[in-house]
């Protein structure tokens, strides 16, 4: 459930769906959150897209450098990047390790360094509103999961944005989350 296996017909789906929107508005590179060994971002490159992406995992990100991409250690919590840096985001599974109580630090983090009325693209798997460990994990520690009911992914990406795509479909013993939010407008931006 970490995103780090293959990427399922539906996830692709979504992923060439998001790279087609950002080639209609012009928009020529995105941010990735939770870039793990770069599976999406060499993707996003041979797209035709300037990529940057930062993980937690020391390990991960060397296996992406390695790939040649833009990847470095950070954490979303504190993005070493400044005000507006990219035209658009993507994050797969990542923010379902966050907790809630820091999930809007985190989400307004990536709004920050998001454009004005950019596209920042979420990808989570569902539950009922719990914070649990994972009890598929064998090894210790185990993983941090804050599984949220659609309801509430809705309100605390909404709290940010508009949530202007919003779509689940079965995936495993839970459900996939996709969503695309848009960030506010600037304020010379034209509605």
């Amino acid at each position: 459930m970490d995103g780090t296996g293959p990427m399922t017909p539906r996830r692709v789906e979504c992923r060439d769906r998001f790279i087609r929107l950002l080639k209609q508005e012009h928009r020529h590179s995105l941010f990735e959150l939770g870039c793990g060994t770069g599976v999406e971002g060499l993707q996003f490159v041979r797209a035709g897209l300037h990529y940057t992406g930062v993980d937690l995992s020391e390990e991960s990100i060397h296996v992406a450098r390695a790939k040649g991409l833009d990847a470095s250690v950070a954490s979303g919590r504190s993005l070493p990047f400044p005000d507006a840096a990219f035209p658009a985001v993507w994050t797969m599974g990542t923010l379902l390790h966050v907790p809630n109580a820091e999930i809007h630090d985190v989400v307004r983090e990536l709004v920050r360094v998001s454009a004005a009325g950019a596209p920042i693209a979420v990808g989570l798997w569902s539950g009922d509103d719990e914070e649990v460990l994972n009890p598929d994990d064998e090894d210790e520690p185990r993983r941090f999961f804050s599984l949220r009911s659609d309801d509430a992914v809705r309100r605390i990406f909404g709290a940010h944005g508009d949530v202007e795509h919003f779509e689940t479909w079965p995936e495993g013993t839970r459900h996939y989350q996709f969503l695309v939010l848009r960030t506010p407008p600037g304020p010379t931006d034209s509605q």
